[in-house]
C-alpha cells in the first residue's frame, strides 16, 4: 500500500491546509499557519528548527509520518497551543519549558530587556535588584538576569504550580544563585527592600474579552489572564504599592496587551511613558518611581 505522504514537504502542505481548514487562532509563538506547521513538523522529527529547506524532500518512515500526523491532528482538533504540545517556547534565543501550568510566554517586555531598558535605565550593569511580579514560567526573570548581569532577581507568583515550572527554567539556566522565587500575592511574600527595576506582565484581559477568547487561550490558566471588568484589577494594586518598593530613581514596567484605553481611563492622571515594541506603542508602559502614587 502506498502511503499518502512521503516527504517533509508533503506533511508541511497537509498541516497548513489542516490548520487553515480548522480556522485555528495563532499568537502563542507563531503568527500564521505556515510558521506553526513548519515548527511542529520540524520539532516532531527532531530536526533543527531553523533549517527547513534541506529536509523538504527527505523521505520519511511510516512511524515518523504517524508521529507528525498525530501532532497536527491534536493541534487542529483540540485547539491546543503548539507550546503545550512540544512543551517548549522560545523568546529571543532562549528556550523555556512550558506546560499547562503556565501561560505560553509571549511578553513584549522581553524585547525591551534586550538593551536593558535603556535609556530609562542609565546603566544596566549598575542595576542591583530587579523584581518580577506574576512571573509564570519565569521567562522574564531569566531574561532580566541576562539583561542586568550584576542584579539579583526576585520573582513572585500566586500559583504554586506556575512556580514549579519557573524552577525548571531557572535551573536550566543555572541561575539559582541570582533568581529567588516567591509564592504569594504580589508584594506580600517579599522581605522589605528596594528595587531598581520592577517588571510585570500581569493578568489584564477585561471581562468582555475573556468571554470571547479563542479556544487556544482557554487552555491557559484563567487566573493568569483575567484582570476583572476593565482588566485593571491587578494593575491597580501594583501601581498603588510599587513606589514603596522602588529606589528613588527606579522604574516600573507593565505590559497590558490591548488594554491601553482602559489603562488611560484608570490612570490618566499619571505620567505614563508608552514604550515602542514590535507590536506598536500601545502594549507596554513605564513609570518612574517619583511619578507613582505614594
Amino acid at each position: 500500500m502506498t502511503l499518502p505522504f512521503a516527504t517533509v514537504r508533503d506533511l508541511l502542505r497537509f498541516a497548513v491546509t489542516r490548520f487553515n481548514q480548522a480556522e485555528l487562532s495563532f499568537g502563542h509563538g507563531s503568527a500564521n499557519a505556515y510558521d506553526e506547521a513548519a515548527y511542529l513538523v520540524l520539532h516532531s522529527l527532531h530536526l533543527p528548527l531553523d533549517l527547513l529547506e534541506p529536509f523538504l524532500d527527505a523521505r520519511l518512515t511510516a512511524a515518523e509520518i504517524d508521529a507528525v500526523i498525530n501532532v497536527i491532528e491534536r493541534r487542529a482538533s483540540e485547539r491546543v497551543p503548539a507550546a503545550y504540545i512540544t512543551q517548549e517556547a522560545w523568546m529571543h534565543g532562549f528556550r523555556f519549558h512550558v506546560d499547562e501550568r503556565v501561560i505560553v510566554p509571549r511578553s513584549f517586555i522581553g524585547e525591551l530587556l534586550q538593551d536593558g531598558l535603556q535609556p530609562y535605565v542609565e546603566d544596566p550593569e549598575q542595576v542591583g535588584a530587579v523584581l518580577e511580579l506574576c512571573t509564570g514560567s519565569g521567562c522574564l526573570a531569566v531574561l532580566a538576569a541576562h539583561a542586568f548581569p550584576n542584579a539579583d532577581i526576585d520573582a513572585v507568583d500566586l500559583s504554586k504550580a506556575a512556580l514549579e515550572v519557573a524552577t525548571l527554567n531557572v535551573d536550566e539556566y543555572k541561575l539559582d544563585d541570582r533568581i529567588a522565587l516567591f509564592e504569594g500575592d504580589l508584594f506580600a511574600p517579599l522581605a522589605e527592600r528596594r528595587y531598581d527595576v520592577i517588571i510585570t506582565n500581569p493578568p489584564y484581559v477585561n471581562a468582555d474579552s475573556m468571554a470571547s477568547l479563542p479556544a487556544e487561550y482557554k487552555h491557559e490558566p484563567e487566573m493568569a489572564l483575567a484582570g476583572g471588568a476593565d482588566g485593571m484589577d491587578i494593575v491597580r494594586r501594583i501601581l498603588s504599592e510599587a513606589r514603596n518598593w522602588l529606589t528613588e530613581d527606579g522604574v516600573l514596567v507593565v505590559e497590558i496587551g490591548n488594554e491601553r484605553a482602559n489603562v488611560e481611563a484608570a490612570f490618566g492622571g499619571l505620567d505614563l511613558v508608552w514604550l515602542s515594541t514590535s507590536a506598536g506603542d500601545d502594549n507596554v508602559f513605564l513609570i518612574q518611581a517619583a511619578d507613582l502614587p505614594s
